[in-house]
């Protein structure tokens, strides 16, 4: 099969035909339909985060079952799926819990003494990047990280809902546990950024507050449901919105992994509020709360994948496509080929695109 591979950090990907292996009892083979491109790729392809090489990125996609191993039992072959790179045990304390996506997945990928799931046709190892490896025509993983959704889904949509989609959804119903009435501020709007946006309009935030400081994504908030914009590179934008909410949001969601936007999510916080990081900040950066902001009451989280519990909110949210109440067709900016995923890369660093989706024929 065909995938794009990480050779070395800092370098532009490499289309190369790779050999994939067979299903293992727990293990199902998918034809990738479609793919899309993530911030979380681009800090391993420039090497911020390490990584095993050669590699295959990719972890937000959709696609159609073709095979199963001899012990799975939630799926079948000609099944639509969406892939989630939280995969869980299913017996951890994490998952006994409810916690699902802190579950390490020890159980979910192949043992060292275990043939590796990818090859390249000299029989070299290829490193499978957040277990899934979805910049490729086929994606061997384990079942428990992916879920059968309705087959009326569009795959291109559905990608993207694997990572963007239920990263955002998931921090508003989820991490936030949003109520109808309360402020949210998304700081950050790209992909994971509108998918909050559209997610708190759905759980009846009663102002949203989009910063950005690309005009173009701070018009497209809107369409997206966000109440209200500041060009989050103001320098009084912290300002702003304490002003238009009387004191500060209920929650503030950072959403990009830029250290001034994780300091911008705290200083818009009203007292007793919630300020989430999502974004992948770099590695030796801290956020932190003031003396005033402990006393204030006043929150800091992490929610890794929105805190998701993806076998069961993934299929809520390809109805809420269905029914028309999530947007992804905004958020989607276009499809490309596996041919032109540098560009696409390309195109992301500059932050003129919503989301681009690579496309398997």
């Amino acid at each position: 099969m065909k995938a794009a591979v990480l050779v070395e950090a800092g370098k532009p990907l490499q289309i190369e035909d790779v050999v994939i292996s067979k299903p293992g009892p727990h293990e199902v083979l998918i034809r990738t339909a479609a793919c899309g491109l993530c911030h979380s790729d681009l800090h391993f392809i420039e090497g911020q985060y390490p990584h095993p090489m050669p590699a295959i990125p990719g972890h937000e996609a959709a696609g159609i079952v073709e095979a199963i191993g001899s012990e799975v039992r939630t799926l079948a072959v000609g099944d639509a799926v969406i892939s989630c790179l939280s995969a869980f045990c299913g017996h951890c304390e994490f998952c006994v819990t409810g916690r699902m996506s802190l579950c390490l997945g020890a159980d979910t990928r192949r043992g060292e003494n275990e043939a590796p799931r990818i090859t390249r046709p000299d029989g070299t190892p290829v490193a499978q990047m957040l277990n899934l490896s979805a910049y490729a025509e086929q994606m061997l993983i384990h079942e428990h990280a992916c879920v059968r959704i309705n087959p009326d889904m569009p795959l291109d949509k559905a990608a993207i809902i694997g990572c963007a989609v239920t990263t955002g959804a998931g921090t508003i119903f989820n991490a936030c546990n949003v109520t109808p009435g309360e402020t949210v501020a998304v700081i950050g709007c790209g992909g994971v950024g509108l998918a909050t946006i559209n997610a708190a309009k759905i759980a009846g935030a009663g102002r949203i507050i989009a910063a950005d400081p690309i005009p173009e994504k701070r018009e497209l908030a809107v369409k997206l449901g966000a109440t209200d914009v500041v060009d989050a590179m103001a320098d009084n934008a912290a300002e702003q919105i304490l002003e238009m909410t009387s004191g500060g949001v209920d929650h503030a969601i950072e959403a990009v992994g830029r250290p001034a936007s994780g300091d911008l999510a705290v200083e818009s916080l009203r007292r007793g509020g919630t300020a989430t990081i999502l974004g992948m900040m770099p590695l030796d950066h801290q956020v932190g709360l003031k003396a005033m902001d402990l006393l204030s009451g006043k929150k800091l989280q992490g929610a890794i994948m929105g805190g998701n519990r993806f076998p069961v909110d993934i299929p809520r949210l390809v109805d809420f496509y269905l029914r028309g109440m999530l947007d992804l067709d905004s958020i989607v900016a276009e499809t490309i080929p596996l041919e032109q995923i540098n560009e696409g890369f390309e195109k992301m660093k500059k932050g003129d695109a919503a989301r681009s989706v690579i496309t398997f024929e």
